[in-house]
């Protein structure tokens, strides 16, 4: 790794953990928890419907394939 490369790295990892302090202590970071949290319960809710979609096609298809 040259000099260039190690000090990109350094600074981005310097940037980064500031980025962490300002979102776990800085303004709003009640508020960005509370999203975070409702991204992933989306995600999942998401996730779910989706997999029962698809397990519901299935099935429908099978069961009309078998009625044949």
């Amino acid at each position: 790794m040259s000099i260039k490369e190690k000090t990109l790295n350094e600074i981005e990892n310097r940037i980064e953990s500031i980025e962490d302090a300002i979102s776990s202590k800085g303004v709003g970071s009640s508020y960005l928890k509370k999203v975070e949290r409702l991204q992933r319960d989306v995600n999942l809710g998401l996730l779910a419907a989706g997999a029962a979609t698809v397990f519901g096609l299935t099935a429908y298809g099978i069961f009309k394939a078998t009625e044949s």
